[in-house]
């Protein structure tokens, strides 16, 4: 008779949030004690942010492909899609009273002297006029499909894959084959991502470092009352909102934010969402959402909800 082996518990030292929030720190006391070379840091935070860069498309095309072709029914599809819109309006609608509303009460922008800021805000706003519905819809298109892959594109990549995922559910045995090509192709990205995210403390590091190196804390200081009504509303948006949503269908918002914190820590560390999109979708295939689920409402998320962003 043989015994299996339960695996080694990892020391404190090995885990990732720790390692990420440990490179935190010691950035933003490089950035703190030696801002010149602090400012120096930048490239290893960008080389990592274009490492997880490097295989968002290739995730995102192989789990959305796989998803839809191995359902087989459209219209279970098109349900998780009309549900993941709806939800995406309302809940960032949401978002956006509560940052309206704690703006209102704080006033961040008060007692600033705008005058001394350089740089014309006005390109930004003539851009954001400038582009109507249509021209976003036309822009889900891609001109071509290998250049949404080049460019990161993930609206493009996203329309792409529901469509070639489309045609092989729709082909049977015939596309069964090539959905489980894509399925080992998946497999194999998410790998790749194994291997690029051991790299996540040393880009948290750079990151950071740079921050507060080109920055610095005292320039920071100002930013204290913006920052706290930021935290105040991200605050009530998640442990309000979000908690309400999470107990209405029968889960913990604190056991959820427990499974997420070494992504949490490296969008903190990095300042960069896209770093961790790959591991979520990893993480909530194994936390239980289906694969279908997965690929159509996390990589349209990314685009559509986002609630930070509005916050």
């Amino acid at each position: 008779m043989t015994t299996v082996q339960a695996p080694k518990k990892k020391k404190f030292y090995q885990i990732m949030y720790f390692q990420v929030l440990t490179a935190i720190i010691i950035g933003i006391l490089l950035g703190w004690l030696k801002p010149d070379l602090a400012a120096q840091m930048k490239p290893l935070g960008d080389l990592f942010i274009k490492l997880i860069k490097m295989v968002i498309a290739p995730i995102i095309f192989c789990t959305v492909v796989v998803g839809i072709g191995s359902i087989g029914d459209m219209k279970k599809v098109g349900r998780v899609g009309i549900k993941a819109l709806i939800y995406f309006e309302v809940v960032t609608t949401l978002a956006l009273i509560i940052g309206v509303t704690v703006a209102n009460l704080y006033h961040p922008g008060s007692g600033i002297d705008v005058t001394k800021f350089k740089g014309d805000i006005s390109t930004y706003v003539t851009a954001a006029k400038n582009q109507s519905t249509w021209d976003f819809i036309l822009k889900i298109v891609p001109d071509q499909v290998m250049d949404a892959f080049a460019k990161g594109e993930i609206l493009q990549v996203l329309f792409f894959s529901i469509l070639f995922g489309t045609v092989l559910a729709g082909a049977g045995e015939k596309g069964k084959s090539v959905v489980e090509f894509f399925d080992k192709i998946g497999h194999a990205m998410f790998g790749v991502v194994g291997i690029v995210m051991k790299a996540a403390p040393v880009g948290a590091f750079g990151a950071m470092s740079y921050t507060i190196g080109k920055f610095g804390v005292k320039a920071l200081i100002p930013l204290a009352k913006l920052m706290a009504s930021v935290y105040t509303t991200m605050f009530l948006f998640i442990f309000v909102v979000l908690a309400l949503i999470c107990k209405f269908y029968g889960f913990s918002i604190f056991k959820y934010l427990n499974y997420i914190k070494e992504e949490i820590f490296i969008v903190l560390g990095t300042s960069s969402s896209e770093s961790v999109l790959p591991r979520m979708i990893d993480k909530m295939e194994k936390f239980g959402a289906s694969k279908s689920v997965v690929g159509l409402v996390i990589p349209t998320g990314y685009s559509f909800n986002l609630d930070g962003t509005s916050i």
